[in-house]
């Protein structure tokens, strides 16, 4: 029994250590970059560091945000509002969301808009983005998802191929 609470730790440990490892190597890119936040509830400061006072407090975990300048732990990011500041970088995340701006966005059933209208996202509205090429972002919002226009999403650049 010993043996075994041992090496599920051992598990445990060495899978924490890895997911580490992959934040760690996505949020040490050069900036400009697309991330996300990941906490649910993260502090904006107005500069690197706790001894800064917080500016803004979000509360909705997958908010895409770009991260645009990088000081030690500390990332300057900037809000699809346009609103900057500075987050700890374990408050971030690589994955790439995204947040419908304008209208209402028509996720289709493939990449054209001659492909079926498949569920509709009102402005404001975060899902994850994957495969993006030739203008057109896949959009996933909690399992319902579509090709969406890629000018209608805030959260990657126009012309940006994503695999």
């Amino acid at each position: 029994m010993r043996s075994f609470h041992r090496w599920t730790s051992m598990i445990a440990a060495s899978a924490v250590a890895c997911a580490g490892l992959s934040t760690i190597e996505a949020q040490t890119r050069k900036p400009p970059y697309y991330a996300s936040i990941a906490a649910s509830k993260a502090r904006m400061r107005t500069g690197p560091g706790r001894n800064y006072p917080a500016n803004w407090l979000y509360v909705r975990a997958d908010l895409p945000i770009k991260v645009v300048d990088i000081y030690r732990d500390w990332r300057k990011v900037e809000d699809p509002d346009g609103t900057q500041g500075w987050m700890q970088v374990g408050l971030l995340s690589a994955a790439r969301t995204a947040i419908v701006h304008g209208g209402i966005a028509e996720l289709r059933d493939s990449p054209s808009t001659g492909g079926d209208i498949v569920w509709r996202a009102a402005p404001g509205v975060v899902g994850r983005i994957s495969r993006c090429a030739r203008g057109w972002c896949y959009f996933d919002v909690k399992g319902r998802g579509g090709f969406v226009e890629q000018s209608r999403l805030w959260g990657v650049d126009p012309g940006e191929d994503l695999d």
